[in-house]
């Protein structure tokens, strides 16, 4: 890496207000807040909407398309195709 062009990577603290969750880890984002992180550190903190903690897909909550009543009810609006199933 070329010296002086890359910008600071640095621990960072992202923080999902709306799940209670924070992860400290390293980057190259910026934050004018701080907090104290569980080391007794203060690290930059930047808020985040979603993160794994809140994200749909990744707490099980995400809704399931019933697929088999989509086909059932195109079928019956189009018919079915000659030789289908």
């Amino acid at each position: 890496m070329k010296p002086g062009i890359h910008p600071a990577y640095q621990p960072v603290v992202f923080r999902d207000k709306a799940a209670g969750y924070a992860f400290l880890t390293r980057s190259t984002a910026t934050a004018g807040k701080t907090v104290v992180w569980e080391d007794g550190r203060s690290y930059p903190v930047i808020d985040v909407e979603i993160s794994s903690a809140s994200h749909p897909f990744y707490t099980g909550t995400a809704r399931v398309l019933d697929t088999a009543g989509r086909v059932e009810r195109f079928e019956r609006r189009y018919g079915r195709r000659p030789g289908a199933r």
